[in-house]
């Protein structure tokens, strides 16, 4: 009986130490972790960008075993006015990105925004815990100043338009409008998302515009799923002219695209 009450002991001990190591998981669970490695964010320290423009925006996350389920990207810091082309603004300057659209990603930038901004790209599981992050210096050139700073770049064809800027409280006002569209296509709600997005591109919001034209586009209202809503080729057409005027780089292609049908 002695040996068997030493054993007993020395199994109890063991696994009382185990636990100590980690009273939440347990060890064996910790070892596991351990192997599989932490979840990273990496993105390029320094993205370079030019007003008017679209530029594709890398994120990697990994390793994907070790991922969260319904885990997503979350960034913060960008300037009010530029936007991403997928997942939805949460706050002026602030995005929720599904890790799936991160191979689309792309940051879109109206005429006007300019300057160097720090970017917080963070992986965030459901109950909004940060598990990884990291950071880019989004530095944004005006269309003169990237040519100055690379004559032989290809600045895309044509005359960039010399578009007004809006004061802060103009823009505000625009950005208002325009959040509140997203909110309502977020929520399915196309036509009320379309008068918002009207409004901010009366206002003089490029992506309003764009925003607009896409609830009338073909096109975009098929990657929207929208069931029992017409699309209007010349009501997109229209809206499309409207973003090309404020700057929107993506009205051009959007409208060549168009002249197609």
């Amino acid at each position: 009986m002695r040996p068997l009450l030493r054993l007993t002991m020395a199994l109890t001990a063991w696994a009382v130490a185990l636990l100590a190591s980690d009273p939440e998981t347990g060890g064996s669970i910790r070892l596991t972790m351990a192997q599989q490695g932490p979840v990273t964010v990496k993105v390029a320290p320094v993205t370079r960008a030019e007003a008017a423009s679209r530029l594709a925006l890398p994120i990697q996350v990994g390793p994907p075993d070790a991922l969260a389920r319904n885990s997503f990207i979350r960034i913060r810091g960008l300037p009010a006015t530029v936007a991403l082309s997928e997942g939805h603004a949460i706050a002026p300057g602030a995005w929720a990105v599904p890790l799936a659209a991160l191979p689309s990603l792309s940051l879109i930038l109206p005429v006007g925004v300019e300057g160097p901004s720090e970017v917080a790209i963070s992986l965030v599981n459901v109950e909004g815990a940060v598990l990884a992050e990291a950071k880019t210096t989004l530095i944004v050139a005006s269309p003169a100043r990237a040519r100055a700073a690379n004559p032989d770049a290809q600045l895309g064809a044509g005359i960039v338009p010399v578009v007004p800027k809006l004061d802060p409280a103009e823009r505000e006002r625009a950005l208002g409008f325009h959040a509140k569209g997203l909110e309502q296509l977020e929520r399915g709600n196309v036509v009320s998302a379309r008068k918002f997005f009207e409004r901010a591109a009366e206002a003089g919001l490029a992506q309003g515009a764009v925003a607009a034209a896409g609830t009338y586009d073909p096109d975009e209202l098929s990657k929207l799923r929208v069931v029992g809503l017409q699309p209007d080729v010349e009501a997109a057409r229209k809206w499309y002219e409207k973003a090309r005027e404020l700057g929107a780089s993506e009205a051009g292609e959007r409208l060549r695209r168009l002249g197609s049908r």
